[in-house]
């Protein structure tokens, strides 16, 4: 499969090059203190003594549990990179894609602007071993694309099987999620649809959709899927062994989780803080009662972003000592 010369010309591609002007130390130096701001800001909304009481009240094996789902769904993400590379006909070691995907993950979770800080940690990566900064930018929009494309498919999935009622303050001109979901099913299957049969990208706008074989496209689904699978598995792990689930189904949950993680992503609020909870509060609580969620979510907040930003922190600290060495 031959990369598209046209999804060259995006914004993206520009905005990457315009990388190459400044010294690597400053770049890192920059990542680092955007995720020094973002590690401060999930530590200062709540008191030590209330993260301390609230971890000493989930069992240990519920702990452990939400740790493998947590690396279970970094798991996933890396195939993102894996599959990325492939497509731009550049395939490198997947302890390398795996590598890039675990920090630019990790640190764009939780710094926010994941088009922009992601992309730019995979040119700090990518170029570095070889790639130019086009195909960089196709890896980078591969994976942006995926994530979408993922939650698009589970939420056109979940809401059309089991459509949870949205809340009247809402004020919408229908009762539950399911015609949203049958807007995402379309929607994916004429991706599909474009991409399997057209050879030449599809321009939207600037931006143009790659033309991706079917396999491709449909390893982008399952991919994505199995990562929101499981960071949504990280929360209801924490219910269940608490035993505040009330009954509620790993299936009813997964269609509030995407809901609400659908709402934090058009905030723009990095890691989507409180907007995520309050929306998922008010679709499951009740039956939950809402401090019990509160302090299953925050726990949530501590394994599922902060302690993979502290690892991504450490990850990208030692790649740069070790490339400091190597010059030396």
């Amino acid at each position: 499969m031959r990369p598209d010369t046209d999804f060259l010309r995006t914004p993206l591609a520009k905005r990457l090059k315009q990388f190459s002007q400044f010294a690597p130390a400053l770049f890192s130096l920059g990542l680092f203190c955007l995720s020094a701001w973002a590690i401060h800001s999930e530590l200062s909304q709540y008191p030590p003594r209330a993260i301390l009481n609230n971890i000493r009240s989930i069992p240990v094996e519920a702990l452990g549990a939400a740790v493998a789902l947590t690396g279970l769904n970094f798991l996933f993400l890396t195939g993102n990179d894996t599959l990325a590379t492939r497509y731009v006909r550049h395939p490198l070691p997947y302890r390398k894609t795996a590598l890039v995907a675990v920090i630019s993950y990790a640190i764009s979770n939780s710094v926010g602007m994941a088009m922009l800080s992601g992309g730019a940690i995979r040119y700090r990566f990518y170029s570095a071993w070889g790639l130019s900064a086009g195909k960089v930018a196709q890896i980078a929009a591969f994976c942006g694309l995926s994530f979408w494309i993922g939650l698009f498919f589970l939420c056109g999935l979940v809401f059309t099987l089991d459509p949870l009622p949205l809340p009247g303050l809402l004020h919408l001109p229908f009762e539950t999620v399911r015609p949203i979901g049958l807007l995402f099913l379309a929607m994916i299957a004429a991706y599909l649809t474009i991409t399997g049969l057209n050879r030449h990208p599809v321009k939207i706008g600037r931006w143009s959709l790659p033309n991706l074989p079917l396999k491709l496209s449909l390893a982008q689904i399952l991919v994505t899927s199995g990562d929101w699978a499981a960071a949504a598995g990280v929360i209801y792990v924490l219910l269940w062994f608490t035993g505040v689930s009330s009954g509620l189904s790993y299936f009813a949950f997964f269609g509030a989780y995407l809901l609400a993680l659908l709402s934090s992503i058009i905030s723009n609020v990095p890691g989507g803080l409180g907007v995520f909870e309050t929306v998922l509060l008010l679709l499951i609580s009740p039956p939950i009662a809402a401090d019990s969620l509160l302090g299953v979510l925050l726990v949530y907040r501590i394994i599922y972003f902060f302690l993979p930003l502290i690892v991504g922190v450490l990850l990208l600290g030692v790649y740069e000592l070790q490339q400091r060495y190597r010059r030396s």
